[in-house]
């Protein structure tokens, strides 16, 4: 990454600004076992696909069932992937999911979702973040509406917008237990943040971001410009979005638990450089910095796992 010239440059001026993207959205292309067409054009325009049902309620059974047991085990919630929400010590995040579960390292090589990430990234990708989302009922806390590029680029230093979180609800999203809000259109443009990095910044954005969040007035000329879309859906479907879409999601305060699987992929062209504005890079089970060889897809019967 060019350290005078930085094309995605943010939290170093006291005003924020909407910039247009640079990068293109769509690096691969369509065909089987990957993105169709149709969807290929949609995640381009939108800047996310949404893939009702793709695992069967049985697989996401089994999915589920293994994400409570790593989030109750004792050993894990000792550990610093484990992040607790706000004001109480239920589970709110495990990092580093497909590391910490075999499982889940098979869910991250699954055929079809590493030739979907193909279809948009490229050839070649490895699994730059991985975690569970539990959001339990109640009290499972908001995430606020954020850039995921904005904080990649800063704090780890992601060089290009070409990576996408691909998404696999574990239970039922609905509009009551705090689903995933995307604002279409969005990843067309890059909105830069006010405020300064604290030092070891991921110990409270992890919680509760407040550092690296857009400001309202570009959020509102967002919203006007494309909207907000509910991705609500059945167990077992799948959303992929862009790096730089605009997201978010309220508080659960009904009794209904959101548990959702995410995998970033990036491509093996886009790998990790200091961060630009010098700060120390964050830890690898937030961003990975040695394990980035393309991803081997795996096959498997997810029902016979146990």
């Amino acid at each position: 990454m060019n350290s005078v010239i930085d094309a995605y440059a943010s939290r170093n001026e006291p005003v924020a600004a909407m910039r247009p993207r640079r990068d293109p959205v769509v690096y691969g292309r369509a065909g089987e076992p990957g993105l169709a067409e149709h969807q290929l054009k949609s995640y381009q325009k939108k800047g996310f696909v949404f893939l009702r049902s793709f695992f069967s309620p049985h697989e996401v059974a089994v999915f589920l069932a293994e994400a409570r047991c790593l989030a109750a085990d004792p050993g894990i919630r000792e550990r610093e992937e484990a992040i607790a929400e706000p004001g109480s010590d239920e589970i709110r995040s495990v990092f580093d999911a497909h590391r910490l579960h075999p499982l889940f390292d098979r869910v991250a090589r699954d055929p079809r979702l590493v030739a979907s990430a193909q279809s948009i990234l490229g050839e070649g990708v490895y699994v730059h973040q991985s975690r569970l989302n539990l959001k339990p009922g109640f009290v499972g806390k908001e995430f606020y509406w954020h850039s995921d590029f904005e904080t990649w680029h800063v704090e780890d230093g992601m060089p290009r917008m070409r990576a996408l979180s691909c998404t696999v609800l574990l239970t039922d999203n609905n509009e009551f237990n705090g689903p995933l809000f995307i604002v279409p259109g969005s990843h067309m443009h890059y909105v830069t943040c006010v405020g300064e990095t604290p030092e070891d910044h991921y110990k409270m954005s992890l919680k509760k971001q407040e550092v690296g969040v857009p400001d309202p007035e570009s959020l509102a000329q967002l919203v006007e410009r494309g909207g907000i879309q509910s991705m609500k859906g059945p167990a077992g479907s799948v959303i992929l979005f862009d790096c730089n879409a605009m997201h978010g999601s309220s508080s659960n305060i009904s009794p209904y638990p959101r548990s959702n699987l995410f995998m970033v992929y990036n491509s093996v062209e886009n790998r990790l450089c200091p961060p630009p504005s010098g700060i120390k890079p964050r830890p690898e089970f937030i961003a990975a910095r040695r394990h980035v060889a393309p991803l081997e897809p795996a096959r498997g019967d997810y029902l016979q796992w146990r």
